[in-house]
């Protein structure tokens, strides 16, 4: 059984579409952009979607790219981006190009990104001295240090 839980959700730009899901099996919600935005070579733009959420305590968003506009070289460049239970301002999508051509345009009204929505645990770090941490066979290995490399 899937949990449920409801977002508030404001369109806070008159051309804001929903977010929506592909499938009804989609893990994730289109965001879409409210207006034409170039992307330059090397460059990161912030695209607007036009709304504001709610999201509530114990939980977070996720922005996470698009597989269409990754394959052409449109990627998120901080991988995934968080939205905090307590941020109320525009949600926008960072986008980066670095694919062929010296520029990308992102049309009004193009699915730029997805918004998947994902628990939060309350978390206790609780301090103790360093010979009191558990063994592992990976050790304090770095990068690396699963010997692949």
């Amino acid at each position: 059984m899937s949990e449920s839980v409801d977002v508030p959700i404001a369109r806070i730009h008159p051309d804001a579409k929903l977010p929506t899901q592909g499938s009804a099996l989609a893990a994730g919600f289109d965001l879409y952009c409210v207006e034409r935005v170039e992307v330059e070579k090397g460059t990161t733009e912030m695209l607007p979607t036009g709304l504001a959420l709610a999201i509530p305590p114990g939980w977070e968003g996720q922005i996470r790219c698009r597989s269409g506009l990754g394959k052409k070289g449109l990627i998120l460049p901080n991988g995934v981006g968080t939205i905090d239970a307590d941020y109320r301002g525009e949600l926008k999508v960072l986008a980066h190009w670095i694919g062929e051509g010296q520029s990308y345009v992102v049309e009004k009204g193009e699915r730029i990104g997805q918004l998947l929505l994902k628990r939060v645990p309350n978390v206790n770090f609780i301090e103790v001295e360093r010979g009191q941490l558990d063994e592992t066979a990976r050790g304090d290995g770095g990068f690396g240090g699963s010997g692949r490399f």
